[in-house]
């Protein structure tokens, strides 16, 4: 039926399915290798006592029915091994029925991870992901035309993420809109790059186009998205661009490359064939009825389900990154509303020593991602994402972000516990474990070109005070 299929995006779906999949590859293998020490039985905020509190309804999971942490790995590495096998094409080799099943399972899977994940997992990437891979069901494979109202669902789903994203930006912080933000933001982002030094030290007339150009892509061209083509192609472009940017100057687990993908949903084959040598598309027959009806279907849930996430956008108490049901469908998203001006970072110090002295030598516990010894490098490690090194960023704003978990970690970190030592970059005491603990917190700032000369240092440091007093195994909270 002519006015359901869109032949002319089968690139485009290729791009937004297969790389949705390799998201999710990403995305498994990153809890199977994380959550023995983050949520598992003997993890610091273990699975079996959240689901205790929580009906099916509340917290759908299939870890409601069972848990182990076996049990949890085997899901997570059958997702990704799933992941893998759709991104090497395995979806475009079966049935329409079967692609649609496998999908189905793929987000159904990472639904119960995310659904137990607690704070590790309270990020809007999260919620992007299972709504782009619950769209991705309904997209079809190479056996039908690409349904163009999963197309326009999909660019819905993009608008929101823009849109929202503008709009508590221009709702926030008052350096968003006299253009100012991003004289600080590239230093206190909540995981720099290996690149975020260099785009820190930009000419501040720079930074200040930068933002202007930022509230552009965001608040103006997200309505292009809906425009006729070639606009729509034009704003997806435009969205592509403006993502890789980030992608460049900072850590935003795969937030930046999701939103690249769902551009393509925009993006017709002739307009990416004018810049990219594609692949000429298959001849793709018409969508059964079957397929039609559970389109409409989607289609219609969602126009229902967006009551709120719209709600929300109009609001002058806009809420950012948000699910309004425990499924994770068609959400609300946005972030850094406020820019803070200086960074903190919370250093987690061990000693052997039996006694505490003005003489005693703490060493340093360092992580992957985090700032920590001012001459190395921030690294890249987006689109993984490294859990614990984020809710240490957020540690270091407040105690009150820290105080369901930091208690377990040090509590593990004192017990030389070896899935918490896996998340850890360098363990200080790696024959036997630590007699006292404490956590600093410390003021951190790039350094200039100067000092970089000098000191071959890529952060100053100075110490602001005690975060943790130092502790011991028998003054310390072992689980929450």
């Amino acid at each position: 039926m002519g006015w359901f299929d869109a032949p002319e995006y089968w690139f485009g779906r290729q791009i937004l399915e297969r790389g949705t999949a390799a998201v999710y590859l990403l995305a498994f293998v990153a809890a199977a290798r994380q959550f023995r020490a983050l949520i598992g039985a003997n993890g610091m905020l273990p699975v079996p006592r959240f689901l205790a509190r929580r009906s099916f309804g509340q917290v759908p999971s299939v870890f409601q029915l069972h848990y182990s942490d076996r049990f949890f790995a085997v899901v997570a590495w059958f997702g990704a091994a799933l992941a893998a096998a759709v991104c090497a094409g395995l979806a475009d080799l079966v049935p329409l029925g079967a692609a649609m099943a496998i999908w189905l399972v793929l987000w159904a899977l990472y639904l119960s991870i995310v659904n137990v994940g607690q704070v590790w997992y309270a990020f809007g990437w999260e919620s992007l992901l299972l709504e782009a891979g619950f769209l991705a069901i309904f997209l079809g494979n190479d056996r039908v035309a690409p349904p163009v109202l999963v197309l326009w669902l999909a660019r819905w789903l993009l608008f929101r993420v823009e849109f929202g994203a503008g709009l508590i930006k221009l709702r926030g912080d008052p350096c968003w809109r006299n253009l100012t933000c991003l004289y600080y933001h590239h230093e206190t982002q909540p995981m720099p790059g290996p690149l975020s030094w260099f785009f820190h030290h930009l000419p501040k007339p720079l930074h200040r186009l930068e933002v202007a150009a930022n509230h552009i892509a965001q608040l103006v061209v997200p309505f292009g998205l809906f425009a006729p083509q070639p606009i729509a192609s034009a704003a997806g472009a435009i969205v592509v661009v403006t993502q890789l940017w980030l992608v460049l100057s900072g850590n935003f687990a795969w937030l930046n490359w999701l939103t690249i993908l769902l551009a393509a949903s925009a993006i017709t084959d002739s307009a990416a064939a004018s810049v990219l040598p594609i692949p000429r598309s298959p001849v793709l027959p018409p969508a059964p009825p079957w397929f039609m009806v559970l389109v409409i279907a989607l289609t219609t849930l969602v126009a229902v389900l967006s009551f709120w996430p719209a709600r929300n956008l109009v609001s002058s108490h806009q809420r950012m990154n948000m699910s309004f049901n425990p499924y994770r469908l068609v959400n609300t998203y946005g972030a850094f509303g406020r820019i803070g001006r200086t960074r903190f970072e919370v250093v987690i110090e061990g000693t052997d020593e039996p006694h505490i002295t003005e003489r005693t030598a703490w060493k340093e516990y360092e992580f992957r991602g985090k700032p920590g010894d001012p001459h190395r490098l921030p690294r890249q490690w987006a689109p993984y994402h490294l859990r614990l090194d984020w809710l240490m960023w957020f540690a270091a704003l407040s105690p009150d972000y820290s105080q369901p978990w930091l208690g377990p970690l040090m509590f593990r970190l004192l017990r030389n516990d070896r899935a918490t030592l896996r998340l850890i970059r360098h363990n200080p005491f790696p024959e036997s474990p630590p007699h006292f603990l404490r956590a600093q917190l410390y003021l951190y700032r790039f350094t200039t070109p100067g000092e970089l000369l000098r000191e071959r240092s890529w952060w100053h440091r100075t110490v602001v005070g005690a975060y943790v007093p130092p502790i011991t195994l028998g003054n310390v909270q072992s689980a929450p």
